[in-house]
């Protein structure tokens, strides 16, 4: 994924859905600057999140849409 789609994905008022490491991650926020992003497990707790290079994330697409 690239820092602009990973920040339209953060802006937008749609669900995404997308991994890192084949484990699902909601994007808290992206800095364009170091082109990265602090994500946290979907399924985990929220306060553990990470920052991750955006490049490392992958878009599976919209949450509604999948299957």
């Amino acid at each position: 994924m690239d820092v602009n789609r990973a920040q339209e994905i953060v802006d937008s008022p749609k669900e995404f859905v997308v991994e890192l490491n084949n484990k699902e991650v909601w994007i808290d926020s992206v800095d364009s600057t170091t082109k990265t992003a602090t994500v946290h497990e979907r399924s985990g707790d929220y306060q553990a999140s990470k920052t991750v290079r955006v490049d490392q994330l992958k878009e599976l697409g919209e949450a509604d849409n999948r299957m």
